[in-house]
């Protein structure tokens, strides 16, 4: 089967700035985190972090969405925290930024000293009805919302207006997430967060996102649709910049990139791409295959990046309970963010 052909399985399996007159503070030392949950978690519900083109059941032209996360944070009074944040899955086809496993783990995070941001998106709910279309008028309806070369692309490899609409709100989460970290690095000094200890992480669909968002370049998924064609475009904090240091990725796939390298003749990955954490069960999978895993570990290596894959013996996709040596996914994360983001533990 074909990386885009993994993808189009998706669709059957996965439903489940500052003032200049200020004072500028730098800091040279690493966050300070906990070793046990130590703080109350402060929660922050359905923040608008942008807006986006979306289209309904009944739409003939796109409207204006908000886009949402919500942010968990310690009560504490450190000025100096690291921050994770995290893309659920889904198959590009729904999915919760409030998944319970989510707010389980941004609760173990932001307990222990992190701002956790768990980030929603659009995906095919709110790409509307093209069954029927031409190419022409697929193009059209999805104007400012998917490029026509990706469309063009999709549709060479397409059985089915669902495999289209999958495809295009693979782009279109990406162009979100990557406007939520923008929004976060814009808002640092509201949360009181180190912009040198950036995480991002997510599940399935999430981690496919979260390994585009942190090895593509800052203007991928940005710059191919022009503000005329998407005015929302100027709500999504587009004068900030980022720099990953860490992703962790639940049995994810890299096929997003290589529709993007399909796309674009572009290889993605270089020597500077961000540390990775993966875990991913080795049981037959159909949906993100665990020689998915096996082959980013490959790339990683041949770049000389440290990464590191915990194998969930036994397990297939979707294994939120899974231990490995009686430590579950979040304290096996913690441990690879502690260790190799060098953060002082208490």
């Amino acid at each position: 089967m074909t990386k885009l052909g993994y993808l189009f399985v998706f669709t059957i399996l996965l439903f489940s700035a500052c003032n200049t007159e200020d004072p500028v503070f730098l800091i040279d030392e690493a966050p300070v985190v906990k070793a046990e949950s130590s703080f109350a978690v402060l929660v922050e519900e359905d923040i608008s972090y942008a807006e986006g083109l979306a289209h309904n059941a009944m739409s003939d032209s796109s409207f204006a969405i908000s886009l949402k996360l919500d942010v968990y944070t310690p009560d504490n009074n450190s000025s100096n925290r690291p921050v994770f944040m995290f893309i659920h899955g889904g198959g590009f086809t729904g999915g919760i930024k409030h998944k319970p496993e989510i707010v389980d783990m941004a609760n173990f995070y932001a307990s222990r000293g992190w701002v956790f941001v768990s980030v929603d998106y659009r995906t095919t709910e709110e790409l509307g009805q093209i069954q029927g279309m031409t190419e022409e008028e697929l193009v059209n309806y999805y104007k400012g919302m998917v490029p026509q070369e990706w469309i063009e692309f999709t549709l060479d490899g397409a059985t089915s207006a669902g495999q289209v609409q999958q495809s295009s709100a693979m782009y279109l989460a990406q162009r979100d997430c990557k406007a939520a970290l923008r929004w976060i690095v814009a808002n640092e000094d509201t949360y009181n967060i180190n912009m040198d200890f950036i995480t991002v992480g997510g599940a399935s669909a999430g981690a496919i996102t979260t390994i585009a968002l942190g090895i593509s370049n800052q203007e991928d998924f940005r710059d191919e649709i022009s503000v005329s064609d998407d005015p929302t475009l100027t709500t999504t904090n587009m004068d900030q910049s980022y720099q990953v240091k860490s992703m962790v990725y639940f049995w994810g796939s890299n096929v997003k990139l290589d529709v993007f390298e399909g796309v674009y003749g572009v290889y993605p990955y270089d020597s500077n791409d961000p540390e990775l954490f993966m875990a991913h069960g080795n049981k037959y999978d159909t949906v993100t295959p665990y020689g998915e895993a096996l082959e980013l570990e490959d790339i990683y290596e041949s770049l000389d990046i440290h990464s590191e894959l915990v194998t969930l013996d036994s397990f297939g996709h979707g294994a939120w309970d899974a231990e490995v040596n009686g430590k579950g996914l979040s304290e096996l994360s913690f441990d690879f963010l502690v260790e190799r983001q060098d953060l002082s533990v208490e």
